[in-house]
């Protein structure tokens, strides 16, 4: 928006002094890259002129337009851009708690978890058993848990050779699953296993003290389970009304638009955003769309019809990644994919093309942090 108009006073609410990013966190956890790759401070958005503010939201008085702070103290706007991400619903998932999560990890928001299960992965003894719980779609990213087995699978090869990986699952079919399984019988054979819904992989309950999953169809105790429990928009789109029943955000998708609450409008993750994904790319080209959006209603102007590029980019081991893209139109509010424009990498495409897309993955993520950190 300052780049738009740099006549514009635009203030970033947000409490953390650091972000860390969620794309390649899964190399992270099987120890392919540092935590501190991921970590980017916001040193260079308050040198391009925008007041950032380190403290929580604790309250949004829409009438008054106020956004109140952690602090006691408030700040008055004229539009609101919500960018909430995604919280866990702990308690959906029988025994699953935030006490259980530093026991059983999920790792779904990159940092602290992140970090918790790689040293769980390195503290395990050879020829033990790690389990992947995922949910039921809608959640952030649907392909990163295939893509955390592919790579947690490519660690335990090199260096405990005699472990598995047991994927329970949520769903019978999932995003680019047949680049997935055929990446797995060609780097991993017998190492990975997949349960799902209709043969009783869905996770019912955990217990934490034990490392025990209980699903549909049986009990399963592990060494190393890796929670991913079902998800909603993140807390300050409850506090300012902006989520409904289903715990995600409505929208207007011309204009980002909460259907709920009067000026203010919700990106990222957190919206029921019709056929684009709920994953980084789609996130970064809603935030750029609704600056444009913004700057224009704020003028007096008609804003113009934002398009949504959204590419879900997958490393199944180092230098062999594949990808799924398409673009995205507001059409009864809701994105719905152009046709002719959706992309998924061919099941058998030589190595080369993989090796490209593993290097367009690391170009695209070193593009999009560079122009926003710096």
């Amino acid at each position: 928006m300052r780049k738009i108009n740099p006549r514009l006073h635009v203030t970033l609410i947000e409490p953390n002094r650091v972000f860390t990013a969620c794309p390649f966190s899964n190399e992270v956890i099987a120890g392919l890259r540092d935590i501190a790759a991921q970590q980017f401070t916001y040193d260079k958005i308050a040198a391009d002129g925008v007041s950032v503010v380190a403290q929580a939201a604790a309250g949004v008085d829409a009438q008054a337009r106020t956004v109140s702070l952690a602090d006691g103290t408030s700040l008055p706007y004229d539009r609101l851009v919500l960018a909430p991400g995604i919280d866990m619903r702990f308690g959906v998932l029988a025994g699953y708690d935030e006490a259980a999560a530093e026991k059983m990890p999920h790792a779904w928001k990159a940092g602290g978890q992140t970090v918790l299960l790689r040293r769980q992965l390195e503290a395990m003894e050879d020829g033990g058993v790690v389990a992947l719980a995922v949910p039921a779609t809608p959640y952030r990213c649907p392909p990163a848990p295939y893509e955390r087995a592919s790579l947690i699978a490519y660690y335990l090869k090199a260096k405990k050779p005699r472990s598995k990986i047991l994927i329970l699952d949520a769903k019978d079919i999932f995003s680019q699953q047949r680049l997935f399984e055929k990446a797995w019988k060609q780097f991993y054979p017998g190492m990975i296993e997949r349960i799902p819904l209709s043969q009783g992989g869905r996770v019912v309950s955990v217990e934490p003290a034990t490392n025990k999953l209980v699903t549909d169809f049986g009990d399963h105790e592990v060494q190393v389970a890796n929670v991913i429990p079902p998800q909603k928009a993140g807390n300050i789109a409850h506090i300012a009304g902006a989520a409904d029943r289903t715990g995600w955000c409505p929208i207007d998708a011309a204009t980002f638009a909460s259907k709920l609450v009067a000026n203010i409008h919700v990106i990222g993750d957190a919206v029921i955003g019709g056929n684009a994904p709920k994953s980084a790319s789609a996130a970064y080209a809603e935030g750029k769309a609704c600056a444009a959006v913004v700057a224009s209603l704020i003028a007096g102007t008609a804003p113009e019809r934002p398009t949504i590029e959204g590419t879900c980019y997958n490393i199944a081991a180092p230098g062999y990644g594949f990808s799924q893209s398409g673009n995205y139109q507001p059409r009864d509010d809701m994105f719905i994919e152009l046709l002719g424009s959706a992309f998924t990498s061919p099941a058998n495409a030589p190595d080369e093309l993989r090796r490209r897309e593993a290097e367009q993955a690391k170009t695209w993520f070193k593009t999009i942090t560079v122009e926003t950190f710096g």
